[in-house]
């Protein structure tokens, strides 16, 4: 095993076997972002229409606002644990050479535009192999989607030395009760994965609870 393959490998065992990973699942209504998202992509070019994950990762910014704890990285070598004012936002991609993280520096201060283009600009760079070595590095934390691929549920594993990584499953319209009514909607899972030394289960589902709230009500992902 050679290359970059080698050190996935490395990193993907070094996580599996040092951190106690702690899952959690919950599904959102995301029907009213759907809605939101098209609406703001009615009069865009097809190359800088927005996803989902944009709006995810300005959610995730807003959230760790209460919930510093997520935002941490951990220096074994040193056995401290520094806590991050700045939300470098890791976005995990698929490329030709294996899974790669180009990171959006400082996501905390981006408008839903300015951080859906810096996603797109380091994707397109990570599976064209030029991102540089310093976008390739210096994570916070992680969001981690495979679209259409994603599944219903998944366990992904914490890019080390992060204490958490939020993963996001395929969105379906599913039968729903509502105001009690069958209604079909839009239903998508976040599955998210926590270190258990650092974030207490209890902080953990309290985070993914406030992102679930701001996404069903995507207004709120854009009050300050």
């Amino acid at each position: 095993i050679i290359g970059v393959r080698r050190v996935i490998a490395e990193r993907m065992q070094a996580a599996k076997n040092e951190i106690p990973h702690f899952a959690y699942v919950e599904e959102i209504d995301i029907t009213e972002l759907e809605s939101l998202r098209q609406h703001l992509n009615d009069q865009r070019d097809a190359g800088e229409r927005l996803t989902l994950l944009p709006f995810l990762g300005l959610a995730l910014v807003r959230a760790l606002r209460d919930f510093p704890q997520c935002n941490v990285t951990h220096d074994k070598d040193r056995n401290l644990l520094l806590q991050h004012e700045a939300v470098h936002l890791g976005v995990a991609t698929q490329t030709r050479d294996g899974l790669k993280v180009p990171v959006v520096r400082h996501a905390e201060i981006l408008s839903v535009d300015r951080l859906a283009a810096e996603i797109r600009r380091l994707s397109e760079a990570a599976r064209a192999n030029k991102a540089t070595k310093s976008e390739l590095s210096g994570s916070t934390i992680t969001v981690t989607s495979l679209g259409k691929l994603g599944g219903i549920v998944s366990t992904p594993v914490i890019n080390a030395p992060e204490v958490a990584i939020i993963g996001v499953n395929r969105a379906v319209e599913r039968p729903v009760v509502l105001n009690g009514q069958v209604q079909v909607r839009l239903m998508m899972n976040l599955s998210s994965s926590f270190d258990h030394r650092f974030v207490d289960g209890y902080d953990a589902a309290a985070m993914i609870q406030r992102i679930k709230e701001m996404l069903e009500h995507p207004a709120t992902i854009f009050i300050d």
